[in-house]
Parts: structure tokens; C-alpha cells; sequence
């Protein structure tokens, strides 16, 4: 019986494993407690791994393999202690140390974050990523730390087991890979997708995937637009068609407006010369004003095809943008992109009967609209606008400027003295109100006579004096001492002597040289 025993131990003796101490071998999981992983290794007892050295304990399964490194053989408590880090670690190192150089590419995972950077998982060992070589700006926690990222070897000590990587030179490396690749695949008139990535004032950089290109402001948009942020903002995705690029010099010219077809080839057809069409006022200029009649297409009610007025209206005191107006086409351009409206056209043209509604001796009213340093601007009935001459205000008054007697927006009751219908002039007369009273005049003030004078405006030529009401008269320089003159101010009293009087020009000349 004994010696059946004894063959019996035997033979379990010669199925156990002959292990050692620091080697590595494989093993089945028997159990998975809360705190060990159970393995058995074919030894005469099973080995006991920490729960921790496992990343993910909860996708262990009893009955699979895995390699262990027999850290002791019986600890104090006669335990065959193993463990899967080191088995991982010394695989790792023992590959890197066959396959392994400076400047390969290895994938790892961050495990954690230390002093200066991180330490990541790369064959089951450590190595240190310096956080000067991360380049993870942008990256999640949670992505750093759960997904697997490509870095360089930078540095490796084998003796040491030390490895110090750099996730820079590979983003680095990424970037001109996609670059290349992107460059091989541009061409002209392609459509690719990208995403805003700045705003200036000329244009918009967009991220084409590696390569930047610039969408420029004409390029944006059929229609007219003041800055890009109105289209669009920093962040968003767009569809872009490639106009030109030069790899050499890394540039790309794209396009927005041209993904869409041009408005203009339609343009004449659409917008035949006569036809009348509402219109959105988006730029207001001293010359006139743009008119956005369909989206992509402006127009220009220049300042002279407002109104019939002969005087040019100011567009800026008028409009205000975003004022809906009637217009009507003129003319189509469609190569300069250009379009002429107006305004005016729409109304009847109110000098074709001009000529009859206004006739030369008539008496008008109007309103002063405006002033020249040579006349005023009466707005008449029917839209019209005629002048009065500086030297048609007043028969004995000298007028320096219009605006020494009118006002603008005053009414006024003036006479018609021409009508030219071809220039669109109409010349109108105040003083002719009145008879003309220079005849009276020449009686009033005979040559030789004294009058007491007050003094009005004092010139370089003379001194001019007011003899009665608006009856004016220039003392010359010559008769008059120049002392005497330069004392003299407006409301001043002077004693002169008529010496001339020009009845057809209606001037009078006194001396102060009694």
C-alpha cells in the first residue's frame, strides 16, 4: 500500500512545473476575488495576483490565459505570489529592447500625470512624456487618459529601462503626412469642406483639414457685404470651392459665391431696360445710392436720376439704409456687373411742358431750397427749380450773398425771366417785382448835390455808403483820404458829393472830397 502511495506522489511530483523565481509563464485564471486574481501555473499551488495590477479587472473571465512573472515562490505566509505587471513590463522592455530605437513610432496610453508631465503606457512599461513634448492642448481628460495616441521615441536608456517620448514631433509629423496628402488631392474648381479659422477685414481664413486657405470678401457673397463676420464666424463649417493654390508658396484662393450660379447671366433677361422693380437701399454714397433688387444684384439710383430738379440732391439726407424704393431699369450691364436706375423716370417729366406753364413777366411762388455764393434756388410748383442771380435781388442794394436777404426754406414770390427747356434752366428775377427806380433815382440825386451818408461796408476800393433806404453808392479810394477811410465804420456818418450817376448800371459814385 505505502509503495503505491509512494508512486502515486511520484507521479504528481513529475507533473509539476520546475519554476523559478523572475521568470515568466503562463497561467490560468481559477478565480478573481475583490482584492487577487487566482492563477493557476501547473505548480503545487496556485498564485495570488494583486486585483490592481489588472487595468480593467472586470473583463477577466475564469478558464482564460495570461502570462505572470514569479515574483516569490513562498512568502511568509507559503503563498506563491505572482505578478502581471512586472510580466507585462519585462515583456515590454525585452521588445523594445529587440525592436525598439530612437525616433520610432509607438502607441501608449497616459496613465497619469507627474511633476513636469505624464507618464504613459507604452508595452506594459513607463515611460515619461515631458509636458513641453505633449501637445495635447485641446484634448480631454478623459481622452487622454482612456484613448491610445501615437508618440516618438525621443530618448531611450535600454541599461536604465529609460524611454522618454514626445507626442509634439508626432503631431508634427501627422500634420505634414495629412498635408501631403491634402496637396495631392487639391484641384482647381474642387469642392472641399473646411472651417473658419480667422476673420480680417479683407477676408477668411479657413481650415481646409491641414491646409489653410483664404476665401477673400469679393469672393464671399453675389451680393454686396461691408465685412465677412456678416456671412460668417470663427468656428463654423463651410463648403468652399478651390479657385487657385500654389503648393510652393502654400497658398490656396477659395471661393463661397461660386458654389451658386451667378445672378448677373440672367441679369438682362430678368431685368429688361423700362421695367419697373422694387428695390432695398444698401449703400448710401454722396453720389447716389445702391439699390439691391434680388439677392446678388445691385443697382445704382445715381443723385442726378432722382429727381428732375435741375440741382443735384444730397442721396445721404434723402435715404436711410433699408428704405424700400420703386425704381425703374435703364440699363443692363452685364459684363461690368453693372446696373443704372431710376427714380425720376417713374414720374412725367415736368419740363416738357414747362415752356407752357412758365412764361417770361409771369409771377411765381416757390420755396428757397439752397444757395451758391452767385444766387438762390427756388423749388417751383411741379418740382421744377430755378434761380435768382445775386444781381436779381435787389435794384439799389449791393448783394455780397443771397443769403443776406433769403433764408433757406423761405416762400418767395419771384418773376420768371427765361425758361431754356433744353438745359433745364429756369432764371427767375426778385427785384423785378418792383419798377425799375433808378430814373426817380437820377432826379433824387443830381450830380453835385450834398448827401449825408451812412456808412455800410469799408473795402480796399472805396468806402460803400447808403444815401436813402436801399439806394447804395461807392466812395472810390481815389476820393477819399486814406486816413479818414480807415477810421470809418459801419453806421458811421459821411457828408459826400454826387459825382456820377449810371442809370443803365444802376450805380451811383460820390466823393468824399468836398
Amino acid at each position: 500500500m505505502s509503495t503505491e502511495k509512494s508512486m502515486m506522489e511520484e507521479l504528481y511530483e513529475s507533473t509539476l512545473k520546475d519554476i523559478k523565481e523572475g521568470e515568466i509563464i503562463k497561467g490560468t485564471i481559477a478565480a478573481v476575488t475583490p482584492k487577487e486574481v487566482i492563477v493557476d501555473i501547473g505548480f503545487k499551488s496556485e498564485g495570488f495576483v494583486p486585483i490592481e495590477e489588472f487595468r480593467n479587472p472586470v473583463e477577466l473571465t475564469v478558464g482564460s490565459q495570461i502570462e505572470v512573472l514569479i515574483e516569490n515562490i513562498e512568502d511568509d505566509n507559503g503563498r506563491l505570489i505572482l505578478s502581471y505587471g512586472k510580466a507585462e513590463r519585462l515583456k515590454g522592455w525585452q521588445k523594445i529592447s529587440d525592436d525598439i530605437n530612437e525616433g520610432d513610432v509607438v502607441d501608449g496610453r497616459v496613465v497619469r500625470s507627474v511633476k513636469g508631465g505624464y507618464i504613459v503606457d507604452v508595452f506594459g512599461i513607463e515611460a515619461f512624456l515631458p509636458m513641453s513634448l505633449s501637445a495635447f492642448k485641446g484634448v480631454s481628460n478623459h481622452d487622454m487618459t482612456t484613448k491610445t495616441f501615437k508618440f516618438v521615441v525621443a530618448k531611450m536608456n535600454k541599461q536604465r529601462r529609460n524611454i522618454i517620448l514626445s507626442r509634439r514631433e508626432m503631431v508634427q509629423k501627422e500634420r505634414e503626412e495629412v498635408r501631403e496628402k491634402l496637396w495631392s488631392e487639391i484641384k482647381k474648381g474642387q469642392k472641399r469642406k473646411g472651417i473658419v479659422k480667422g476673420i480680417t477685414d479683407f477676408g477668411v481664413f479657413i481650415d481646409l483639414g491641414g491646409i489653410d486657405g483664404l476665401l477673400h470678401i469679393t469672393d464671399m457673397s453675389w451680393s454686396r457685404i461691408n465685412h465677412p463676420s456678416e456671412i460668417v464666424s470663427v468656428g463654423q463649417k463651410l463648403e468652399v470651392l478651390i479657385l487657385d493654390f500654389d503648393k510652393e508658396n502654400s497658398k490656396v484662393s477659395l471661393g463661397l459665391k461660386q458654389i451658386v450660379a451667378n445672378p448677373w447671366d440672367e441679369a438682362a433677361t430678368k431685368y429688361p431696360a423700362g421695367s419697373r422693380i422694387q428695390g432695398k437701399i444698401v449703400n448710401i454714397m454722396p453720389y447716389g445710392v445702391f439699390v439691391e433688387i434680388d439677392k446678388g444684384i445691385e443697382g445704382l439710383l445715381h443723385a442726378s436720376e432722382i429727381s428732375w430738379q435741375k440741382k443735384m440732391v444730397n442721396p445721404q439726407e434723402m435715404f436711410e439704409l433699408g428704405d424700400m424704393i420703386e425704381v425703374q431699369i435703364i440699363n443692363v450691364d452685364k459684363d461690368a456687373k453693372r446696373i443704372s436706375l431710376s427714380m425720376k423716370q417713374l414720374e412725367e417729366n415736368p419740363w416738357r411742358t414747362a415752356a407752357q406753364k412758365f412764361n417770361v413777366g409771369d409771377k411765381v411762388k416757390g420755396i428757397v431750397r439752397g444757395f451758391t455764393d452767385y444766387g438762390a434756388f427756388v423749388e417751383l410748383e411741379g418740382g421744377l427749380e430755378g434761380m435768382i442771380h445775386v444781381s436779381d435781388i435787389s435794384w439799389t442794394r449791393k448783394i455780397n450773398h443771397p443769403q443776406e436777404v433769403l433764408h433757406k426754406g423761405q416762400g418767395v414770390e419771384v418773376m420768371v425771366q427765361g425758361v431754356d427747356v433744353e438745359n433745364r434752366k429756369i432764371t427767375l428775377g426778385l427785384k423785378q417785382l418792383q419798377p425799375n427806380p433808378w430814373n426817380d433815382i437820377a432826379q433824387k440825386f443830381p450830380i453835385g448835390s450834398l448827401v449825408t451818408a451812412e456808412v455800410v461796408m469799408n473795402s480796399n476800393f472805396g468806402v460803400f455808403v447808403k444815401l436813402e433806404g436801399d439806394i447804395e453808392a461807392l466812395v472810390y479810394s481815389s476820393e477819399i483820404d486814406k486816413q479818414q477811410a480807415a477810421a470809418l465804420k459801419p453806421g458811421d456818418q459821411l457828408q459826400v458829393k454826387v459825382i456820377k450817376v449810371d442809370v443803365e448800371g444802376m450805380k451811383i459814385g460820390v466823393s468824399a472830397r468836398l
